[in-house]
């Protein structure tokens, strides 16, 4: 019985990569705020953070 149901998941998971819908989730390797880096060194802007828009006051 475990067995299968550690199939049906690893056939779900390959089934949600295959079609795009797997999010990997990424490293964050600076500190948390609005302009983030990640892992592989790219500049993201992290929409999780409540400062996302810098708190910018003509945004507010």
């Amino acid at each position: 019985m475990r067995g299968e149901f550690y199939q049906q998941l690893t056939n779900d998971l390959e089934t949600a990569r295959a079609e795009g819908l797997f999010k990997e989730e990424r490293i964050i390797t600076s500190a948390q705020q609005a302009d983030i880096t990640v892992a592989d060194g790219s500049h993201v802007i992290n929409f999780c953070a409540n400062n996302y828009l810098g708190w910018r006051i003509i945004l507010i």
